[in-house]
């Protein structure tokens, strides 16, 4: 399979803006290591093999242990040393909203959610949430592929 098009160098400006708003959700308070656990378990969900590699790399650069990101797809069940209460509830919210609009979970998500972060971190998260889910859908949908060799610097 190849990518459909090269939509990288066709729609320049999105792609900007694109790479912005991750930018700007990296930048968040709520820190690169949970910003990319929610990247990765999201992608994992929507099956968006050239996320999954991205972000699994960056979290082995940010120095995460293989055993706890081979476990990120079965979190609910890792040890609890594996993923922080805090980290459990953000994987938990992340699920559920990019559930939606199939499964409407977010209730009692959103509850454990709660008890972790403010108001403003659960914004940010909703932004982070949002643009994995737009990435994923951008790469699945125009068949970008996983590149063999990754890119320098990524």
């Amino acid at each position: 399979m190849s990518a459909r098009i090269p939509f990288f160098t066709l729609a320049p400006a999105p792609l900007k803006a694109m790479v912005a708003l991750s930018g700007a959700v990296k930048q968040s308070s709520l820190g690169p290591r949970l910003v990319e656990l929610i990247n990765l378990r999201v992608s994992q969900i929507n099956g968006c093999g050239v996320c999954v590699d991205m972000h699994w790399r960056d979290l082995v650069k940010q120095g995460a242990d293989y055993r706890h990101l081979n476990a990120i797809a079965g979190w609910r069940e890792a040890p609890a040393s594996f993923f922080s209460a805090r980290e459990r509830a953000a994987l938990g919210w992340a699920e559920a909203v990019n559930a939606l609009p199939h499964k409407d979970d977010t209730d009692a998500a959103y509850g454990e959610l709660r008890e972790h972060f403010n108001e403003t971190e659960v914004a940010e998260m909703a932004f982070a949430i949002s643009v994995i889910k737009g990435w994923n859908m951008i790469n699945l949908s125009l068949r970008n592929q996983i590149p063999e060799v990754p890119p320098p610097g990524m």
